[in-house]
């Protein structure tokens, strides 16, 4: 039996042990997202930093999460002050950051230190004074009353615990007319339904003014109203 050798044909042994690298790679990102996956079936965990790299990613596969794409659908415009709630490793604030400008704000909120140290290296690599870091959870109360015209939930909302407090927390911080853009895509792990976001946001007094994407990869664009709010109602 003669044995197969790399020899004669090195270019294709080369391009053959590249596609075992690449299916080994695409492996691992599976089991980690089939792990990460079952444990939200039993409690809300953020994304570690140690993936930061993975969230960092544009996804190819969906419209819905890509940066520019929520910033239009939000209307994020120059000297806004806007609230990029869980921002991770700032795959949204930079651009956001960017788009309002020198004479806008950006708070980007995280309760880990790693992913918020990512941020400040984005952005003092850009220049980006208007990024302002807040180590915090959603629902304890940290961001005041009526500071920011708009808000982003990217991907998030499934790993915060109290996301009754976390959405009332945000409404207050929004001035009367601000807007939050809630994105969920079916490949996070901690995936929310329109439905479900729907009730939550609803329950303490945002209302939706437009939902682009689909059931499996959305932005739902939810306001403040400009006056008076319902009653919210503890989910």
């Amino acid at each position: 039996m003669l044995e197969r050798s790399c020899v004669p044909a090195p270019v294709g042994c080369r391009v053959e042990t590249l596609s075992y690298i690449l299916l080994a790679g695409l492996a691992l990102v599976l089991v980690v997202f089939l792990g990460m996956w079952l444990t939200s079936w039993r409690q809300t965990l953020p994304c570690p930093v140690w993936l930061a790299w993975l969230v960092e990613m544009e996804n190819p596969f969906t419209r819905a999460s890509r940066a520019a794409v929520i910033i239009e659908q939000l209307g994020v415009k120059p000297g806004m002050a806007v609230l990029d709630a869980g921002c991770g490793p700032g795959r949204v604030t930079i651009p956001v950051a960017r788009q309002v400008g020198a004479g806008g704000r950006v708070v980007a909120l995280d309760m880990q230190t790693g992913m918020l140290e990512r941020v400040r290296a984005k952005a003092a690599a850009e220049n980006l004074t208007q990024v302002e870091l807040l180590q915090a959870a959603l629902g304890e109360g940290k961001l005041g009353s009526q500071k920011f015209d708009r808000a982003l939930l990217v991907t998030v909302l499934g790993e915060v615990p109290d996301r009754h407090a976390a959405l009332k927390e945000i409404y207050e911080a929004l001035r009367p007319g601000g807007l939050l853009a809630v994105t969920e895509v079916i490949l996070d792990p901690h995936f929310q339904r329109q439905r479900t976001v729907t009730q939550w946001t609803q329950a303490v007094g945002f209302r939706t003014k437009a939902t682009h994407g689909h059931g499996l990869a959305y932005t739902m664009i939810l306001e403040r109203p400009l006056e008076g709010a319902a009653e919210s109602q503890p989910l």
